[in-house]
């Protein structure tokens, strides 16, 4: 299912993690020669990316919203 991009944040591993309006998160690595995504690398191009889509797969899955989506309690 397409969700579209809200934001982006860092995992605990620094790895850049697109934020879909669905509240699931989906890793954007720049990781050659296996991932070229150079557009994480900066604020500036990664905000280029804001509003396009993303295929969910979480959302296909049925799974919950991710923690970080989640309000505080």
């Amino acid at each position: 299912m397409k969700q579209t991009i809200t934001g982006f944040h860092q995992d605990e591993l620094d790895d850049w993690v697109a934020e879909l309006n669905c509240g699931h998160g989906q890793h954007v690595r720049h990781n050659p020669p296996w991932q070229l995504r150079p557009w994480v690398l900066t604020a500036q191009t990664r905000n280029t990316y804001l509003g396009q889509t993303l295929e969910c797969k979480k959302c296909d899955a049925g799974a919950p919203r991710d923690a970080w989506a989640e309000p505080d309690k």
